[in-house]
């Protein structure tokens, strides 16, 4: 799909379907045509995720909003202009802030754990696909490339173990949303070769020597046995 067809699903109002789109372009795509459609689009799903409550959604696309608009292309200053509605849209109508300035400590310890985890799969000679896609409001955390093996990954960061373990909080509903979120890739791209596999993270930003535990083929179909899986 090319960016006129993504403008033109958001034209019809097929917000997510134009999103899910334009995330897939971007994914391979970073330049000023592309950016710009991941823009308008991600601005689509934040006012809709505020709109049905799903706030931590919201707040977790306003920071990569945040992180991407001064690379997309302003002539008009419209880009800006979006850009602050959308930092005034997560505060409450009592102004009670919905989202910090530098976000929410889980939230930033989440995304430091991926941005670990992307970093860690490279090094294992993986090819990044897919950040943070989502099929309705289930997501998966990265969609890599092992040889030729399609890779379903969930990233699980925790500070500690004290309070924890990561694992722990892959539970029923959890692997419900994930099965469901992998199929619907599956048939999306037409894909046979395929597994799931967790990456724990024990640390928070600060923390310079994190604990990595990579987990291959976890299996999500049941939930008395966390095996088969290769830990690495």
């Amino acid at each position: 799909m090319n960016v006129k067809e993504v403008f033109e699903l958001r034209k019809q109002g097929n917000k997510e379907e134009a999103y899910e789109a334009a995330r897939s372009l971007y994914a391979t795509d970073k330049g000023p045509h592309a950016s710009t459609a991941m823009f308008w689009t991600a601005v689509d799903m934040l006012r809709l995720r505020v709109g049905e409550g799903r706030l931590d959604e919201a707040e977790k696309i306003f920071l990569a909003l945040k992180r991407m608009f001064p690379t997309v292309p302003d002539k008009d200053g419209w880009v800006k202009d979006a850009f602050e509605k959308c930092r005034e849209l997560m505060e409450n109508d009592d102004g009670q802030h919905l989202l910090q300035d530098d976000g929410s400590a889980h939230l930033q310890t989440g995304i430091w754990g991926e941005e670990l985890a992307m970093a860690f799969l490279r090094e294992k000679g993986y090819a990044i696909l897919e950040r943070d896609w989502h099929s309705k409001h289930r997501d998966i955390d990265i969609i890599a490339q092992d040889g030729e093996t399609t890779v379903f990954v969930e990233v699980k960061t925790r500070k500690s173990r004290d309070i924890s373990d990561p694992l722990d909080a892959i539970g029923y509903q959890k692997r419900n949303n994930l099965r469901h979120a992998v199929q619907h890739y599956l048939h999306y791209r037409n894909i046979t070769d395929y597994r799931f596999d967790v990456i724990s993270i024990i640390g928070d930003i600060d923390c310079k020597n994190p604990e990595i535990e990579h987990i291959e083929d976890f299996n999500i179909s049941e939930m008395n046995d966390r095996r088969p899986w290769h830990r690495r």
